[in-house]
């Protein structure tokens, strides 16, 4: 059964005569987990955000976008606050109070729930998305993921029907943002809600998704299984969102023979049986000491505050002229 439907939908923002969505018509089925991936710009979020109307943006639009057949504009306010959840990409725009379990509680008080209905959704929510050890904490106090995480477990204590993301990992470092997928899966597979999510991070999260939705330049470029939609972005070379797929589909592109791996599994299995055993070589070769110092860090300690702790405790770091150097890490 489709939970919303987006029926030859088209906007475009303010005055302006040029559309950000053309014509796009697709549904999403009760309990699916649906991906939208796209380049950034592409209308992804204009898409997203008219699926909660309290932050459609203003503009121009067309079509039908409807909620369990219903106009999602006739949509009474309490229903859309209860049952569609929103999560947006930046945790500090949504954030409103001052305590985690105050922001915990923060949407069932407004709403006039019961006490105690409260004290046992926040309790549920709280051990399932394993925040009892900073239940208490200032916000203040929170790294980038646990904010994301609070964020996502202050939409789910509402018990909402549908879950909408758009980019929730773009300001995560890569630990917290797989951390994040893998709570986003669980809770579709357990809970049975429905995700919408808009994501560029595609290595974990393309294989599991049900369907995914290619929207470029306004437009819906590919809807389908994950296998079916790798397989034909992989054949329409011109398409931009074929660079972001997971490695597997991309090294199979070159080939093409058998069936379009998802994982890295399938991946490595695939390889194994068109392509023949062969010793592997560095690509690169690292920069040494004949090459000049560009920037030198030798025993580096750092504070923030005189009686703060060091952020940076005996750091020592060499980067040559010609180098690429990453630095990596987590959140903090």
């Amino acid at each position: 059964m489709a939970l919303l439907e987006i029926k030859q939908f088209g906007f475009s923002y303010g005055t302006d005569t040029e559309q950000a969505v053309h014509n796009i018509t697709f549904s999403v089925n009760e309990g699916e987990f649906l991906l939208l991936i796209g380049p950034s710009g592409g209308g992804k979020t204009t898409v997203l955000r008219h699926l909660k109307p309290e932050i459609a943006p203003f503009g121009k639009s067309y079509g039908e976008i409807l909620y369990r057949g219903r106009e999602m504009k006739q949509l009474p306010k309490r229903v859309s606050a209860t049952e569609i959840g929103f999560v947006m990409q930046n945790p500090d725009n949504q954030i409103v109070t001052d305590k985690v379990w105050h922001e915990l509680s923060f949407g069932l008080e407004n709403l006039g729930i019961a006490p105690s209905v409260i004290r046992r959704r926040v309790a549920e929510m709280a051990s399932f998305f394993g925040i009892g050890d900073w239940f208490r904490k200032d916000i203040g106090e929170l790294s980038g993921g646990q904010k994301q995480l609070l964020n996502l477990a202050g939409v789910m204590v509402m018990q909402p029907k549908v879950l909408i993301l758009d980019e929730p990992t773009s300001q995560l470092d890569p630990i917290a943002a797989s951390e994040f997928l893998d709570t986003l899966t669980k809770i579709n597979r357990e809970l049975g809600t429905t995700v919408v999510l808009s994501e560029h991070r595609l290595e974990e999260i393309y294989c599991v998704s049900d369907r995914v939705a290619v929207i470029e330049q306004g437009r819906l470029l590919s809807i389908g299984t994950p296998r079916h939609v790798g397989d034909q972005l992989s054949t329409d070379r011109q398409s931009t969102s074929f660079s972001g797929l997971p490695t597997p589909i991309q090294v199979y592109s070159a080939i093409r023979e058998g069936h379009c791996p998802l994982t890295v599994r399938e991946g490595r299995q695939w390889l194994q049986t068109v392509v023949p055993a062969v010793k592997h070589k560095s690509l690169t070769k690292p920069l040494s000491a004949k090459h000049p110092a560009a920037v030198e860090l030798k025993d580096v300690f750092f504070k923030y505050h005189k009686t703060g702790p060091d952020v940076l405790s005996g750091v020592n770091l060499t980067a040559y002229q010609g180098e690429l150097l990453c630095v990596v890490g987590g959140n903090g």
